[in-house]
C-alpha cells in the first residue's frame, strides 16, 4: 500500500446525520479565524472536501469536519464544517458531532458529569454544555450564534408550482422556510424524494427573490436551504413540531437541524408564538429530536434576534484512516448525477 496523503476521521452522527470528523493529516490552515480558513480551503483546497464527501471515498449523505487549532483565547478547538456543496458558517449537528468525538476520543479531557467547552466554528465562538457518563457525552447543548428573520409570510413565485409564502430567517446558515402541509406533505419518510424536489425549487425561487443578507457579516451565504416545517402542537405542555430541511444537491437532513431549529425559533418569537425559555423540541422525519430554546434576545446590526440554544446526542460509528494512492484515477472523487441530483 503506497498512500500520498492520509488523514484520520473518526465517523460520527447526531440523531441520524453523518458528521466525520477529521482529527489527523490537516495540520493547520492559513487564517486568522476559522472563517478565514473556511475562505482559504473553499478556495484552494477544496480537494479536501471533495475527498472527504464524494465517492468513493464519502457519500451525498455525509458531512466533514477538520478539526484544527484555534487562535482565540478561549477556544478548546476550532472546527471547518463541510458539505455537499457548501462550507456553511454554522452547522448544529456537526457541532454535537464535534464535540462529541473530541471528549470520547480524548483530544479534550472529559469531566463528569458535566463538560463545558467553547468552540470556534466559522460562525464565531459556539459555547457547548456536554452531560458525560461512564465515559460518554449522552447530551451536547450549544449556544448558538443569534438568529434572526429577515421575512415573514413574503409572497414567491416559484416554478410549477404558483405563489408560496415564505419565511426567510438565519439559524447560521439562512433558510426558506414554508409551511408544509399547504404544499401537501404530511412529513413522513416515504415523502422524502418529492420533499427534497420540491425543497430545491422553493429555494432556488426564495434565493433569487428574497434578499437574505447578514446585518454584520455579508460574506456569509444567502439562502442555501429549505426548511419544511411541520404543525405546531403541544405534548405535554411542550411546544413540539416536525420539520424536513432539504440540503443542496437535493437530500434531507436526517436529524431535525440545529441551524434550522435556531432559525424556526426566530421566526416563531417574530410571531410571537414562543417565549424565552420556552422549550421546543423538534422532530426529523425520521422521528429523532432536539431539544432547543430561546436563551434570550438581543439585536444583530440594529435587527432583533434571538439567542437559541439546542441539545441532542452523537454516537461514534468507527474510527479510519482514508488514503490516496498516486495512481488512483479519483484523487478528489467523482459525483454522479443518480445520487447528486444535477451533477452535484
Amino acid at each position: 500500500m503506497r498512500w500520498d496523503r492520509v488523514l484520520t476521521v473518526v465517523d460520527c452522527h447526531a440523531e441520524g446525520e453523518v458528521g466525520k470528523v477529521v482529527t489527523g493529516g490537516v495540520g493547520d490552515v492559513p487564517g486568522e479565524t476559522m472563517f478565514d480558513k473556511r475562505v482559504y480551503l473553499e478556495r484552494h483546497r477544496d480537494d479536501l472536501r471533495r475527498l472527504l464527501l464524494s465517492e468513493p471515498r464519502g457519500s451525498l449523505t455525509h458531512n466533514a469536519n477538520l478539526l484544527l487549532p484555534s487562535r482565540h483565547p478561549e477556544a478548546a478547538a476550532g472546527f471547518v464544517i463541510m458539505e455537499a456543496t457548501e462550507y456553511p458558517a454554522m452547522s448544529g449537528s456537526n457541532t454535537i458531532c464535534v464535540a462529541t468525538v473530541l471528549l470520547e476520543t480524548g483530544v479534550v479531557p472529559m469531566t463528569e458529569p458535566v463538560t463545558e467547552l467553547a468552540l470556534e466554528a466559522p460562525a464565531g465562538i459556539i459555547r457547548v454544555h456536554c452531560t458525560c457518563r461512564d465515559g460518554k457525552v449522552t447530551s451536547v447543548r450549544f449556544t448558538n450564534t443569534p438568529a434572526l428573520a429577515y421575512h415573514l409570510g413574503a409572497a414567491v413565485e416559484v416554478e410549477g408550482m404558483g405563489t408560496v409564502r415564505a419565511d426567510v430567517a438565519w439559524g447560521g446558515m439562512a433558510y426558506a422556510i414554508v409551511d408544509a402541509a399547504a404544499l401537501g406533505f404530511a412529513l413522513t419518510s416515504d415523502e422524502a424524494a418529492d420533499l427534497c424536489a420540491v425543497g430545491e425549487r422553493v429555494k432556488a425561487a426564495v434565493a433569487t427573490q428574497l434578499p437574505a443578507v447578514h446585518p454584520e457579516e455579508p460574506r456569509f451565504a444567502g439562502v442555501t436551504m429549505t426548511e419544511l416545517a411541520g404543525p405546531l402542537r403541544r405534548e405535554g405542555g411542550v411546544l413540539t413540531a416536525r420539520n424536513a430541511v432539504v440540503m443542496s444537491p437535493g437530500r434531507l437532513d436526517r436529524s431535525p437541524c440545529g441551524t434550522g431549529s435556531s432559525a424556526r425559533l426566530a421566526v416563531l418569537h417574530a410571531r410571537g408564538e414562543i417565549g424565552v425559555g420556552e422549550r421546543f423540541v423538534h422532530e426529523s422525519v425520521i422521528g429523532t429530536r432536539f431539544d432547543c430554546r430561546i436563551e434570550s434576545t438581543t439585536e444583530v446590526g440594529g435587527l432583533p434576534a434571538v439567542v437559541p440554544s439546542v441539545a441532542g446526542q452523537a454516537w461514534i460509528t468507527g474510527i479510519s484512516q482514508l488514503g490516496v494512492d498516486p495512481t488512483d484515477p479519483f484523487p478528489a472523487g467523482h459525483t454522479l448525477p443518480d445520487t447528486w441530483p444535477a451533477g452535484g
